[in-house]
């Protein structure tokens, strides 16, 4: 099995480095990451500026390489130009520092490293911690381990991905879910720097809980590990049946 891990926290990530721990267990990994963390940056990728990349070994936990742009990036540079053209087994991004799910999905550099797998015909899924304070990516990384032999196994229809999230502490057990449709509501808190300027730090405020196991965002609360099946094709095919319809 060949394997080309990214994320979007960066190559010096510990859920990265947890990752290719267990991941090179059982298969020939090729690590490329971003060079800083890229969280947050969606599905963009770099045309108005030159990539950079560059072989490192760090701390001496694997060699890999750092790439100066986003995760979409470096999948797109890793099969271009690094594998020479030859698609990996599959594309795992991850594991990322805090949960995605839900419409974490439109903002998340992480899914996109899996989407942009998707996108290029090759197995792909994205594996994301829910946790920010004393994170053990142990359980996480072994069950990346895990997915990443039932997926070559089993394989994943056209233009579908896996983004997968794992709660903090030991799991109840794994689900299949739907993505969560309610957003992050965005709040922003005012501040004031010290040249007595006002600026504004954006956070979020979660969805209220729900006892729904079938929505990822309520059954990774619950403590189980969330498989969303995601597809590239964005239509809205029933809206687009009945447009077709009344026109």
């Amino acid at each position: 099995m060949r394997i080309l891990l990214t994320n979007d926290d960066g190559i010096y990530a510990e859920g990265l480095y947890a990752a290719y721990k267990e991941l090179s267990k059982i298969a020939d990994v090729t690590v490329v990451a971003p060079d800083s963390e890229q969280s947050s940056v969606g599905h963009g990728i770099t045309l108005f500026y030159p990539l950079f990349a560059k072989r490192i070994s760090p701390e001496n936990h694997f060699n890999g390489y750092a790439v100066s742009g986003k995760p979409a990036d470096c999948v797109k540079f890793a099969i271009g130009v690094l594998l020479k053209g030859k698609k990996p087994d599959l594309v795992i991004s991850g594991i990322n520092y805090g949960g995605n799910d839900g419409q974490s999905v439109f903002y998340s550099g992480t899914v996109a490293g899996a989407r942009e797998g998707a996108l290029m015909g090759i197995n792909s899924f994205a594996v994301s911690l829910d946790c920010f304070d004393n994170a053990d990516f142990a359980i996480a990384a072994k069950f990346t381990a895990k997915l990443a032999k039932w997926v070559c196994k089993s394989s994943l229809p056209k233009g579908t991905f896996l983004n997968v999230n794992v709660p903090p502490g030991k799991p109840k057990g794994t689900l299949f879910t739907r993505q969560g449709i309610e957003p992050i509501h965005g709040t922003f808190e005012k501040r004031k720097s010290p040249h007595d300027k006002h600026y504004y730090w954006m956070g979020a405020k979660m969805p209220d809980h729900k006892n729904d196991n079938a929505i990822d965002t309520y059954a990774l609360k619950n403590k189980y590990i969330t498989i969303t099946p995601i597809h590239s094709d964005l239509t809205d095919e029933i809206f687009l049946h009945k447009a077709k319809k009344s026109l």
